[in-house]
């Protein structure tokens, strides 16, 4: 009896195939987290099976968690977030007051006093206090309202969401959204699950990777025959170019926005991480309104930032948030509706937020030990940002920029014609060979330029900073060695 006669149905094969799975989802592009980690996982469980290679480990130098490259966790954020996930530690004294005052304030703002709770949607009250006051004081004293401030999982999700609300129409009246090239492929691959427009603007690597108004209107220009271009996305500090944008760059971007009514999104996760001499970082939130109520009343601006880089590195507990100026608020309650329907982000990373949006303060026990640990943190980072242009800029072939902020150094690199037409041939992009070659040889796991985006012609890498300073310095000469060797031969 065959199976149709047994259930009355006919055999049909898989629901879900690669043919009939959503063809959005089946195009999206994440290189942070594409075929050379694949591998390089591959290739850990190859080593603890006893497989011989010519290194002992597998150093993922591709992706920007501080806490896996050995970074140690800051004191004080732990404390409070140990309080709040076992609260009978509030009755310990080896638990510092501060500690246990931020703890309880947060407790109280949680359904039945548990970070195990849902809270509402948009994030613990509280917590979106806090998060309004330090950006009122990051500004010097510019008003942030807390109803603007929306609690999320990572900046990710609440840069997702935005283009979410974004994106719309058909055809030529399609939602188009402006990114750097190099961009961060998170953008890319948002865009392309959710249909968007990809309008790619050009930053200028002989000038540090700077941004250039100039290359924002070609762009737009261009995009304008095929769609409609309705945001304009800055990072900065920059990911993965490392770069800090000027004030007067913000302000010239601002004016942009402004005159051709396009909506700003910055995402300013690094916002700690500044390192190069004369480099400061402007919030775009400062500096418009710091330009008056003609652009302050009109330009639509969502501000993104996350408890995962800076000095806390706490990629895990997905602690985020985004403050939004100037949306109609009946856009806003749409968002608000948007939100709910995840019911909430973390509260553990809602709790972490408000630490790193509510630290000790002078006078405090934790102040002297926080602000030594957040110090060292940071200076750590700004001597490797130095020491990793330095030692690019002697390996033949390599050019890399100063990497003023942020926690990678991405470096033009040289790829002889000969391996490029081999790359080609097996349909590969040469920066990823190139990349694929080095984890093979050296364990050195790295993102090519070509999951960033890249000018046609020229080849890089994306490599964090993040590595403790020993081992830095062996991945810095494991990949001159591995240049020069590949340079050879193929020449």
């Amino acid at each position: 009896m065959s199976q149709k006669e047994v259930n009355g149905s006919s055999h049909r094969g898989k629901v879900l195939t690669l043919e009939t799975m959503n063809q959005n989802v089946r195009q999206v592009e994440y290189a942070v987290r594409g075929p050379m980690v694949l591998r390089a996982v591959q290739i850990e469980e190859e080593l603890k099976k006893g497989v011989k290679k010519p290194f002992t480990e597998v150093i993922k130098a591709n992706v920007g968690d501080a806490h896996a490259m050995g970074q140690k966790p800051i004191t004080f954020i732990r404390q409070v977030l140990a309080l709040c996930a076992y609260p009978a530690l509030l009755e310990d004294d080896k638990f510092p007051e501060d500690a246990k005052l931020r703890a309880r304030r947060i407790l109280d703002g949680c359904g039945g006093q548990s970070i195990g709770a849902y809270s509402a949607s948009q994030g613990i009250e509280c917590i979106r206090k806090d998060v309004a006051s330090y950006i009122e004081k990051r500004d010097g004293g510019i008003p942030s309202n807390h109803e603007n401030i929306y609690l999320s999982t990572g900046a990710s999700d609440a840069i997702v969401t935005m283009l979410k609300l974004l994106i719309c129409g058909e055809g030529r009246t399609r939602t188009g959204v402006m990114i750097s090239i190099p961009q961060y492929p998170l953008y890319s691959a948002a865009l392309t699950e959710l249909q968007g427009v990809q309008i790619n603007y050009y930053l200028d690597e002989d000038k540090c990777w700077g941004l250039d108004v100039g290359e924002l209107r070609r762009s737009l220009t261009a995009a304008r025959e095929h769609c409609n271009p309705r945001a304009l996305c800055i990072i900065n500090p920059g990911n993965p170019t490392g770069q800090v944008q000027s004030r007067q760059c913000i302000e010239d971007v601002i004016r942009f926005a402004k005159e051709e009514g396009l909506l700003l999104m910055a995402d300013e996760v690094y916002q700690d991480n500044v390192y190069a001499e004369g480099c400061v970082f402007h919030s775009f939130k400062k500096v418009l309104f710091e330009m008056g109520p003609e652009f302050s009343s009109v330009v639509e601006l969502v501000s993104f930032h996350s408890t995962s880089k800076c000095y806390m590195g706490e990629c895990g507990f997905r602690g985020g948030y985004m403050e939004v100026v100037n949306l109609d608020p009946e856009v806003k309650a749409q968002l608000t509706k948007l939100v709910s329907v995840r019911l909430c982000s973390p509260v553990s990373g809602q709790a972490l937020m408000d630490v790193v949006v509510n630290p000790p303060q002078p006078g405090e026990p934790s102040y002297a030990t926080f602000t030594k640990e957040r110090a060292a943190v940071l200076a750590d980072l700004a001597e490797k940002a130095k020491l990793t242009e330095e030692s690019f800029n002697n390996v033949p072939g390599f050019h890399c920029n100063p990497v003023q902020g942020a926690m990678y150094t991405f470096p033009r690199i040289t790829i002889p014609q000969k391996a490029i037409d081999q790359a080609k041939a097996a349909g590969q992009a040469p920066d990823q060979m190139y990349c694929m070659k080095l984890l093979e040889t050296t364990g050195i796991c790295l993102v090519p330029g070509s999951g960033f985006g890249q000018r046609e012609g020229t080849f890089h890498f994306r490599m964090t900073i993040l590595p403790p300073k020993e081992k830095l310095k062996y991945v810095l000469e494991k990949i001159a060695e591995f240049n020069a060797q590949f340079l050879q031969d193929y020449s």
